[in-house]
């Protein structure tokens, strides 16, 4: 992806003419004696270490690499820093090869002044100006950084060291590598300009509301799901605040210890998955406490769309006491024949139909292919499903239903699979539905494809404060927040509007 690729046609290799503007004269004679001065420097082990390091990054393979390297941490804010990187790095490069290369048509230096051994194996004979590996170079460090400051600081010593590396070797004139540089960085936030950053667009900071500030976390009792691979985040969370209580306890005795911490707790926290979230939500909606989420399940949904991505995040916010207040999902069911109903909250999603089996496809081809491909072989899945659509009284009529699919304010993403939501006090629930009627497959699929704002007779969209279905049979399945029940007979899903206090960092005050 760098730039020096061969490309020889109508390059004039002789060293061009200063010209005679007096300026543009001071200037050559600058970089010219900058880049003699540089190959008159020796630098112990930069012979051996930079030209190897400067053949690395051709083509962006050191780039691509180190993306590969950060992204493997398995971390939200590693992985969108990674594709940023490699987004800008593309953008930098397509720039370089296109425009600058071929705009300024400057010869590459004389190596009479530079060492045998740090000279390049293979000289580059496209023209200097600009140097294409420093443009990637700050490019994918720049694009890295915007995204993630701590990945940014990392990358960044790397960066300057491949730019160096260009002088060095004697492949270009410092200003080839300072205005390949000013390129890359700029290509990094043009991409920027073109997909904000998550901080650009992080969720509104309201309604806040007064949380008890925990200085080293002194007050605060987490309770970690132990089989949540869960080590490294509590730990991570100790070193941010040792005065905080953590108990880690098996998923079989979550319930239990919620209740013993939110005997103790000013604050109650919860490291798991969202499950293991929506346990700590009903213990501290019934104790009137606020919650501290850390993130340790899979998909983490609630915890990513508050902000909070890590030890830091949360540890931020429960010093400061940032808090917000946020809407919590409720269902309840009247039962029938005698049987009592069946009720729970959800701070994500509530489904009933196929959609449970949907989610279990999903997430299984979810780190293979991401998100949006595992929503596709998922209905794909369905598609050879021999089950019959249920049936339901739905807005004043019977009607056959493959799924509906209820979320806890409005998710911002097409097709079936839950996405971002920008907003977690807006009072809505975000209702899907997928008609009844034969290949529930297909229709699913057409679905996923297609969006929930796409019309059609196979689908609608809904944006309600409050949907009740009638006439459910004995034993039908509805998932929440990746529990499963039964209902029966009448259900009503509806909203404790900004019922949970729930710390997050605010961007306003981070």
């Amino acid at each position: 992806m760098c730039a020096d690729s061969p490309d020889v046609s109508g390059i004039d290799l002789s060293r061009p003419a200063a010209g005679h503007h007096p300026f543009k004269a001071r200037m050559v004679s600058l970089d010219s004696r900058l880049f003699e001065a540089v190959a008159a420097r020796h630098w112990p082990g930069a012979d051996r270490v930079l030209p190897r390091l400067s053949r690395s990054a051709n083509h962006g393979v050191l780039w691509f690499a180190t993306a590969a390297g950060i992204a493997a941490t398995r971390t939200p804010r590693a992985r969108r820093a990674a594709v940023r990187g490699v987004a800008s790095l593309a953008l930098a490069s397509a720039t370089i090869n296109t425009l600058g290369k071929r705009s300024v048509r400057r010869a590459r230096p004389l190596l009479d002044p530079v060492p045998l051994i740090r000279r390049l194996k293979r000289q580059p004979i496209t023209t200097s100006f600009p140097s294409g590996h420093s443009a990637s170079a700050a490019a994918f460090a720049t694009g890295v950084a915007l995204e993630s400051r701590a990945w940014g600081a990392a990358v960044a010593p790397l960066a300057a060291a491949v730019a160096v590396s260009r002088v060095y070797t004697g492949a270009h004139f410092p200003s080839d590598v300072l205005v390949g540089g000013a390129l890359g960085a700029g290509a990094a936030f043009a991409v920027r300009g073109l997909v904000p950053t998550r901080a650009q667009l992080a969720p509104p900071g309201r309604p806040r509301v007064t949380a008890p500030a925990l200085p080293g976390g002194a007050g605060l009792v987490l309770v970690a799901n132990a089989g949540a691979g869960t080590p490294q985040r509590v730990k991570t969370l100790r070193d941010a605040l040792p005065a905080a209580e953590v108990v880690v306890a098996e998923p079989a005795d979550i319930g239990a210890e919620l209740e013993k911490a939110a005997g103790r707790a000013q604050v109650l926290g919860v490291c798991g998955g969202d499950g293991t979230v929506n346990a700590a939500a009903r213990v501290a909606l019934d104790h009137g406490l606020p919650l501290a989420v850390l993130p340790g399940g899979t998909l983490n949904h609630f915890a990513y769309d508050l902000g909070v991505e890590d030890a830091r995040d949360l540890a931020c916010a429960v010093e400061a006491g940032d808090a917000v207040a946020v809407d919590v999902g409720r269902f309840s069911s009247s039962g029938g024949s005698g049987e009592s109903g069946n009720s729970g909250y959800f701070l994500n999603t509530f489904s009933l139909g196929v959609y449970p089996e949907l989610v279990r496809q999903r997430e299984q081809w979810t780190h293979r292919v991401g998100s949006k491909p595992a929503s596709v072989l998922a209905a794909l899945k369905v598609l050879r499903s021999d089950e019959r659509p249920m049936v339901a009284h739905f807005r004043g009529g019977e009607r056959a239903l493959w799924m509906l699919f209820a979320g806890n304010c409005t998710y911002h993403r097409s097709g079936l699979t839950p996405g971002r939501r920008l907003d977690l006090a807006d009072g809505l629930l975000d209702v899907r539905i997928v008609h009844g009627g034969r290949r529930p497959g297909v229709r699913l699929l057409a679905a996923a494809l297609t969006g929930p704002d796409v019309r059609s007779p196979a689908q609608a969209a809904a944006r309600l404060p409050r949907l009740r279905v009638d006439g459910l049979g004995a034993g039908t399945v509805v998932a929440y927040d990746g529990e499963v029940t039964h209902v029966q007979g009448s259900l009503t899903v509806d909203k404790l509007p900004e019922a949970l206090t729930v710390y997050r960092p605010l961007p306003a005050v981070r």
